[in-house]
């Protein structure tokens, strides 16, 4: 029990970490946004290839060189926190096996039953959408989506309540812009918890992912 709490204080650390570079990201996204929304691959010189007298080029070609730092730091510690799931999950497992499908850092900020009970969830078994498309430097990017991946739970959705409607999930995304969404998704054989954060960025729409229905149901 010990090793197990000292290693979700780890998670919890490392969540913390992952926040704030999230925030850093979106401020530097943010004078991009302000400057002509030039985005990551906008240009910085007019037709006569002339610095732009319309934007800070400076400052731009600044905040773009942090979001790529920060970018490479943000995929070196989601590998961390997998890293630090998967031996809670095998701590947690030992103690008590009914729990391995539940504890992830996703459980880090979970809603507890009076009295500190853990509320529990039905196992998911089917698969209600798949990641088809996944953009550069997306939220989707972030989270650690990947083409392929088959999603069995997307925040409040899951097998149990999904109607193979995608407006569902964009419902979803709308409601849950600029905070974290749970996800829960079978990559190969593994099954994998991420956090999904639904924010602007320099591309088209909150996700930048496309997902479709399965071709027929698909249940594990």
């Amino acid at each position: 029990m010990a090793a197990e709490n000292t290693t979700k204080k780890r998670l919890e650390i490392l969540m913390a970490a992952k926040k704030q570079l999230e925030d850093q990201i979106s401020k530097n996204g943010q004078i991009l946004a302000t400057n002509d929304n030039v985005g990551m691959s906008g240009p910085l010189i007019d037709a006569e290839g002339y610095p732009r007298n319309d934007i800070d080029v400076y400052q731009v070609r600044q905040a773009r060189q942090n979001i790529i730092c920060l970018q490479n730091d943000h995929k070196k510690l989601m590998d961390q926190i997998q890293t630090m799931l998967n031996q809670y999950h095998a701590e947690v497992s030992t103690t008590d096996p009914e729990l391995v499908n539940r504890a992830s850092a996703l459980e880090l900020n979970s809603e507890r039953e009076p009295g500190g009970a853990m509320i529990t969830e039905p196992p998911l078994t089917r698969v209600i959408v798949i990641v088809n498309l996944v953009s550069p430097n997306s939220p989707a990017e972030e989270a650690g989506l990947r083409v392929g991946d088959k999603i069995m739970r997307f925040g409040s959705i899951n097998g149990n309540n999904f109607q193979n409607n995608l407006a569902q999930i964009g419902e979803v995304v709308r409601h849950m812009q600029n905070q974290n969404v749970q996800l829960k998704v079978k990559r190969q054989e593994q099954l994998i918890d991420l956090i999904l954060v639904p924010k602007t960025w320099t591309g088209r729409g909150l996700l930048g992912c496309n997902i479709v229905l399965p071709p027929e149901p698909m249940d594990f």
